[in-house]
């Protein structure tokens, strides 16, 4: 595949984050399938690493010459080294290697923190916290860092899980709730272990989460709503919320799959553009590079081959790592779960699930 790349405009780009080598700190187990790892930072790297709770790093690892990337949520609060939960899938590529291989002093290939899961903790207000499983990972940060942040800000948590055994952060979440007694509500939902309480004794489904709210929560003082699991969970409680008239932009979501591989985009052939290429220019960096990729192909996909150097992480479009702008021809984005609907509506797409639907298509990284 022939491509041409030139240099364009005279502004200064906005420029990809790099992968850089850092120490890990220590792997901590959290229950029997799960860990943190946290990270060393050196001192030229402290600004470039400072995260949001909420955040997430991308980590990179070559397997059998395969460029391999995975991105785990941050759990430390603001302000700490980051640090984040992992829980082993089995045959999980990345998820065996890091609660079974990395050890203390290793060296691992992470990216800064992305992502914009995140709330601001100055702010006063109520945050209601609602998870399962490891999506309990984004949500330890953002409790710890809302509660930290000032002194009139609360938190309600919903935590689904099948046993409690399996419990992610069970130490860390009693300790949240001994430092904040007034401030931090706590509701644990075992689905495979009975508990006292039958509202907590089963699946966190949108009956049980309903009925939780009823009991627990004043909708209407809720400032905010954070969600975070698998794909059911997420829109079990999208549905119950909107039927509390909750406006949409105070419910902000994560999903995770329990899959620990790349999704397999959807593609319908009668959906996919007339002829078997499109020209296709992509901007990255201050670069352009323009060639004919087949549009049965995802634009990350195809445009790989000209420019490796086109961000990645998951390829599920959960990561929201490679995001772009269409500023020329249509692009057919097969599954989303990173955009915000004003993203999609301003022309952001996710590349690694997005295939040309026009004859010339022109995507920047950079806007």
């Amino acid at each position: 595949m022939a491509a041409t790349t030139t240099a364009v405009g005279t502004a200064r780009p906005r420029r990809r984050p790099a992968f850089h080598p850092l120490r890990v700190a220590d792997v901590r187990p959290l229950c029997e399938d799960a860990v943190t790892v946290g990270f060393e930072i050196p001192d030229e790297l402290a600004a470039e690493f400072a995260h949001r709770p909420g955040q997430s790093l991308t980590l990179r690892r070559t397997v059998d010459g395969r460029d391999e990337r995975r991105s785990y949520s941050i759990c430390s609060p603001a302000g700490a080294p980051p640090r984040i939960g992992v829980r082993m899938v089995p045959g999980g590529l990345f998820s065996d290697w890091l609660v079974h291989g990395v050890r203390r002093g290793d060296t691992v290939e992470v990216m800064p923190p992305i992502g914009a899961f995140t709330p601001d903790p100055g702010t006063p207000g109520h945050h209601v916290l609602i998870a399962a499983g490891s999506g309990i990972t984004p949500m330890m940060s953002i409790a710890e860092s809302v509660l930290a942040g000032n002194g009139r800000s609360r938190v309600t948590l919903f935590y689904g899980n099948r046993r409690a055994g399996t419990v992610m952060f069970a130490d860390e979440l009693a300790d949240l709730k001994d430092s904040y007694p007034a401030r931090f509500q706590l509701g644990h939902v075992l689905s495979r272990e009975p508990r006292e309480a039958e509202l907590l004794s089963g699946r966190l489904d949108a009956d049980r989460l309903a009925a939780l709210i009823a009991g627990l929560v004043h909708v209407p003082g809720a400032d905010h709503w954070w969600l975070c699991g698998p794909h059911g969970m997420v829109a079990g409680a999208q549905h119950v919320l909107a039927g509390l008239g909750v406006p949409p932009d105070r419910v902000h979501q994560e999903l995770f799959f329990a899959d620990d591989e790349p999704i397999t985009p959807l593609r319908h052939p009668d959906d996919i553009a007339s002829g078997p290429v499109s020209q296709v220019t992509v901007t990255l960096d201050g670069r352009t590079s323009t060639a004919a990729l087949p549009t049965d192909s995802t634009i990350l996909d195809g445009a790989q081959r000209a420019r490796p150097d086109l961000p990645f992480a998951c390829k599920g479009g959960v990561c929201g790592t490679c995001r772009a702008k269409i500023t020329e021809g249509r692009a057919d984005m097969r599954r989303n779960f990173a955009l915000e609907p004003a993203e999609v509506d301003a022309g952001y797409v996710l590349t690694c699930q997005s295939f040309p639907a026009s004859g010339a298509l022109t995507v920047d990284y950079d806007a």
